[in-house]
């Protein structure tokens, strides 16, 4: 007989009870689930949520999590076939033309992810919700699938069944520590002394979590915030229409333009505001709840009702709903849930301690597509939906501080219902992470954005006095207004002056990682596609595939000498993965120990492109730069005006240059002299926004844009990154079944009229049908013709014509032969 790992999860809520449940689906029974509270109502989050469910979410991965919560709550039913979801359809509102057009923003992005969803007009919505003021509504957006979770119910029929399976649960037990051994857990310690053992333990403690992880020396980026939420006095509009104190028949309603949502219960109607500041909670105040104290009627996750903050909301809903105008305030509470920097849930296993596992910040709206997610990581080693919106580890130390968590989190709160553009910055803490360029970029008039806590110039406008030299057919169409947001004709002069002269880009916020040690590139060889034993000097980009062959990153490695490699990596997530695999290495051979360490703040990159970049380079350095000594993907260590320099015959933009590293401390000093050098062959400074868009001409991915852990290296493109003839690596196993099942392709779209710019996420229909979705997209400049890519049928080849729903209307375009630009790579390797 198996036996299968100790489980202890840590939370008897939605989410902890749904992990248990997706946890016995796949075997594993020995599993022990903890609560604090009791079991009936363990009093977080779950208790409270009025558990309204609108599955539509700019996130691809979050929409399928919502709507496997859906049909998996759709089919718990209770002895009298009662379901714990009612699809009652979901109704957003527009009460102004920019709402409206996001509606149809939001509509393309169910309309690609096959969840039900239309764009309807002002009498529709009347017809739908009744009690809507028709003079105030625009439209509105339906989706007939969405409606009401009954968490409550829904935690307790899952009880019931992993109880029937062999799951243990104890109540009124809190946790107090994390025993742990050589890297992984141990066990748990509770309040009561004992040591429960375990193999893995899983913390689904809600907004309680970053307490657990404290435990273990984990930073849990949540922030408990309170939002109100009330109930109206019986409505004459709503008697008799419920036969369920609780029950419901209208759709659920959101007003995001006043930060309101709505659902009935029985006669009344709750109504839940953003509209007001954020109420941060010191969780240590909750302490004094107990198993005995906590029940329906008062739990921690529910404070005391504020009246004040709640008096414009109460207005602002009495003229959505004028019969709210007649009713009273009955009761209310302010409910906490967890928010986080980004908005996003926190899934997966903690950096440092191999078998603690984290599924925090989760809303009842995505808790079984989230349950299931980290079951499938924890007992296959992967999960079928990529995570890398939610993965615990996507936030570079930088951003963990408990200011930055606070300020953060809380500007995510006031935006949860707001309009915010792709390319929407940060508004604070800024600014925080700074190259050693940001003063010469302020000085150049960098207008920046923000990524990971980088300011990151996007255009600079010092080079708007070459937009008069600018030659007629370089010159981009005007953009519609949604799309000349954070943009500026600017880059088309710099994106000129790349593919004609000469420009810098600032390159140091990329991620870059030292991997040394005798075992370096063994752990590299074994975890990437490429072949990693080259001889010192090798540059190759490479993926990393998890165990089903999806593309987990991809990777530019150089190998500098004997047992040094540095890694140009996506993010921490990177970092996280091969510091874990290289302990691990390192543990059971430790001859072949190997160590990762994050040498981004210590170090700068500059990229010097385009065809005059060897003429620059050629008056401030000795070195040979031709491309007899320095070849396409090689690096050599190099003197450039005098500072010490890695320079590596790289180019995302698809031109003749380098990237040049240097220490942090000398790179300022770089920067001056290669400016100076390359004022005679027309140099200019250049942001991301070009970079962006040459990058595309050349058809170049873009991980977790592009392709993520869904996708395999032949569909997305990339299959030349895979070296077959590797005697092994992580994924290649499944590499080939999966390969040979792959039904679409990543696809080069040219638009038909050469004007419409796209942003991305937007459905592509063939025939009239969602077919797919754009993942990236630019104005070419050097083609002409603003491009995208988008993931199609295979079926849909080059030459095919398709359509991309651009808010309510529908863009022309045509699948393209890729590269656009220079297929034959002459520019990269002259």
């Amino acid at each position: 007989m198996t036996t299968t790992p100790r489980v202890v999860i840590v939370g008897a809520g939605v989410v902890g009870v749904n992990v248990a449940d997706e946890l016995v689906q796949r075997g594993w029974t020995n599993i022990l689930v903890l609560d604090k509270g009791p079991l009936a109502v363990p009093g977080g989050s779950t208790s409270h949520a009025p558990g309204v469910v609108f599955a539509t979410n700019g996130s691809k991965s979050m929409t399928t999590f919502a709507q496997y919560t859906i049909e998996k709550f759709s089919g718990l039913t209770t002895a009298d076939g009662r379901g714990s979801f009612l699809h009652l359809g979901g109704l957003e509102v527009a009460t102004t033309p920019e709402r409206l057009a996001e509606l149809h923003r939001r509509a393309g992005w169910a309309a690609s992810r096959g969840h039900e969803g239309h764009v309807i007009d002002t009498a529709e919505a009347k017809r739908l919700y009744p009690l809507l003021n028709e003079e105030m509504v625009l439209g509105a957006y339906y989706t007939p699938r969405d409606g009401i979770a009954l968490a409550v119910q829904a935690d307790r029929l899952l009880i019931e069944r992993t109880r029937a399976a062999g799951v243990q649960y104890r109540d009124a037990t809190t946790v107090t520590g994390i025993d742990q051994a050589g890297g992984a857990v141990t066990g748990v310690f509770v309040d009561d002394g004992e040591r429960i053992p375990a193999d893995i333990v899983i913390s689904a403690a809600g907004f309680w979590g970053a307490k657990l992880g404290a435990m273990i020396g984990l930073t849990v980026p949540l922030v408990p915030l309170a939002h109100q939420y009330a109930w109206t006095t019986p409505l004459a509009a709503l008697a008799g229409r419920n036969e369920q104190p609780a029950g419901a028949s209208l759709p659920i309603l959101r007003h995001q333009d006043r930060d309101l949502y709505f659902r009935e219960w029985g006669d009344r109607l709750g109504v839940g505001s953003y509209d007001h500041d954020p109420m941060p909670v010191d969780i240590d105040t909750l302490e004094e709840y107990s198993a005995d104290t906590i029940s329906s009627e008062q739990m921690p996750s529910s404070l005391p009702f504020t009246p004040e903050p709640f008096e414009r909301a109460w207005r602002n809903a009495g003229e959505l709903l004028p019969v709210i105008r007649d009713a009273q305030l009955q009761k209310g509470f302010d409910g906490i849930f967890s928010f986080t920097p980004d908005g996003g849930s926190l899934v997966g296993e903690a950096p440092m301690l191999d078998g603690f596992f984290v599924a925090e910040a989760v809303w009842v709206t995505h808790s079984a597509g989230i349950a299931r997610a980290l079951a499938q990581l924890i007992t296959q080693g992967f999960s079928e939906v990529d995570l890398g919106d939610s993965d615990l580890n996507r936030f570079e130390q930088a951003q963990l501080t408990r200011e930055y968590v606070q300020r953060t989190s809380e500007q995510n709160f006031v935006e949860v219902y707001d309009i915010l553009h792709p390319l929407e910055p940060k508004k604070e803490p800024r600014p925080l992470r700074t190259s050693p360029f940001y003063e010469r970029h302020a000085q150049l008039g960098a207008v920046f954005l923000e990524g990971a806590g980088w300011e990151r110039p996007h255009w600079f406008e010092s080079n708007a006095a070459l937009l008069d030299e600018l030659p007629a057919e370089w010159t981009p169409p005007e953009r519609e207004p949604w799309a000349a947001r954070f943009s500026s004709p600017i880059a088309a002069v710099e994106a000129w002056k790349t593919r004609t002269a000469v420009a810098m880009y600032d390159m140091t916020p990329l991620k870059r990682l030292e991997v040394t040690g005798p075992g370096a590139g063994a752990l590299l060889q074994r975890l990437t596609t490429g072949q990693m034993l080259r001889a010192p000097g090798a540059v190759t980009y490479t993926l990393l595939l998890d165990a089903a062959g999806g593309i987990r990153s991809d990777i530019t490695v150089a190998r500098l000498d004997e047992n040094t490699y540095q890694v140009g990596a996506n993010g921490n997530i990177d970092q996280v993965h091969l510091e874990r695999e290289a302990r691990r290495q390192s543990e059971s051979d430790p001859a072949q120990w190997v160590t990762v360490r994050d040498i981004t703040g210590g170090t700068a990159c500059i990229g010097l492109w385009g065809p005059r970049a060897r003429d620059v380079v050629s008056r401030v350095s000795a070195d040979d730069f031709s491309s007899d000594a320095l070849r396409y993907f090689r690096a050599a260590r190099v003197s450039i005006a005098g500072v010490q320099v890695t320079a590596m015959r790289l180019s995302y933009v698809g031109e003749l240059g380098w990237e040049l590293y240097c220490s942090a401390d000398t790179a300022r000093y770089l920067w001056d002299a290669l400016w100076e050098a390359g004022q005679e062959f027309g140099i200019v400074p250049a942001g991301r926004a070009a970079f962006n868009a040459l990058r595309l001409e050349k058809g170049y991915r873009s991980w977790g844009a592009d392709m993520n852990t869904e996708h395999e290296p032949g569909e997305a493109g990339l299959g030349f990154a895979v070296k077959g003839a590797k005697d092994d690596f992580v994924g290649k196993e499944a590499l080939e079944a999966r390969a040979a099942a792959s039904t679409r392709r990543l696809r080069c779209l040219t638009i038909d009229d050469g004007r419409s710019v796209v942003l991305g996420k937007e459905p592509v229909f063939v025939d009239g049908h969602p077919v797919g979705y754009v993942t990236s997209a630019a104005y070419g400049y050097t083609v002409r013709t603003p491009i995208a890519y988008a993931w199609l049928p295979a079926s849909v080849g080059v030459g095919d014509s398709v359509e991309i729903g651009y808010f309510d209307d529908r863009v022309p375009a045509t699948v393209a032969e890729e590269p656009l630009f220079d297929p034959e790579m002459t520019r990269l390797r002259g």
